[in-house]
C-alpha cells in the first residue's frame, strides 16, 4: 500500500482552520480546478441532507474528471473518525466508492502559536492490480500538484500577511 504525506503551516489560528476543513465547502474551495470536482450529496450521520459541519458518519458524494480527460468519475467519502483535542484536531475519511481500490485521507491540525501545522496522509492502493502495487511507490508524482495546491490554497484564504 502507497502512502503519500504533505506537512505545512498556515498563519491562522487552529480553531478557524479546523472550522474550514470541517465543511464540505472548504473541499469545494480546495480542490484544484483541475479535478473538475462535483459535489453531488452530502449526507450526515442522521441521513440529513447537506449538513453544516462533516461530522463522523457523514457520507460525500461527488465526481472528479482530472484535466477534463475521459469520463467522469464517481467517488464516495465516508467521515470514519473526528476527534478535537486541546491544541489538535483530525479526521479521517475512507473511499466507500472511486477509482481507488483503498483510500483512506487523514487530515491532522496541531496549534502551533498563533498558526497551525496541517499535515496530510493519504494511504493508497492504485487500480490494475498487480501492475499497479509496481506504481506505488510513484504515486508522488500524481498527488503532490493537488496536495501542493491545496496547502497553497489555505494560506491564501486563510494565511495573515
Amino acid at each position: 500500500m502507497g502512502t503519500y504525506r504533505r506537512r505545512t503551516r498556515v498563519a491562522a489560528p487552529l480553531d478557524e482552520v479546523w472550522s474550514f476543513h470541517s465543511r464540505v465547502s472548504g473541499l469545494e474551495e480546495l480542490t484544484p480546478g483541475f479535478m473538475d470536482l462535483r459535489v453531488e450529496a452530502v449526507v450526515g450521520p442522521d441521513g440529513e441532507p447537506d449538513p453544516e459541519i462533516l461530522e463522523r458518519g457523514a457520507t460525500i458524494r461527488m465526481s472528479i474528471r482530472p484535466f477534463g480527460i475521459g469520463p467522469r468519475q464517481s467517488w464516495t467519502s465516508r467521515i470514519v473518525e473526528r476527534e478535537e483535542r486541546d491544541g489538535s484536531a483530525y479526521f479521517r475519511d475512507e473511499m466507500e466508492d472511486g477509482p481507488f481500490p483503498e483510500w483512506e485521507h487523514t487530515h491532522r491540525f496541531y496549534g502551533d502559536g498563533a498558526g497551525t501545522v496541517i499535515v496530510d496522509e493519504v494511504r493508497y492502493r492504485l487500480p490494475g492490480g498487480p501492475l499497479g502495487g509496481l506504481a506505488e511507490p510513484f504515486g508522488d508524482v500524481g498527488f503532490e500538484p493537488m496536495f501542493r495546491g491545496r496547502h497553497r490554497k489555505t494560506k491564501e484564504l486563510l494565511g495573515r500577511p
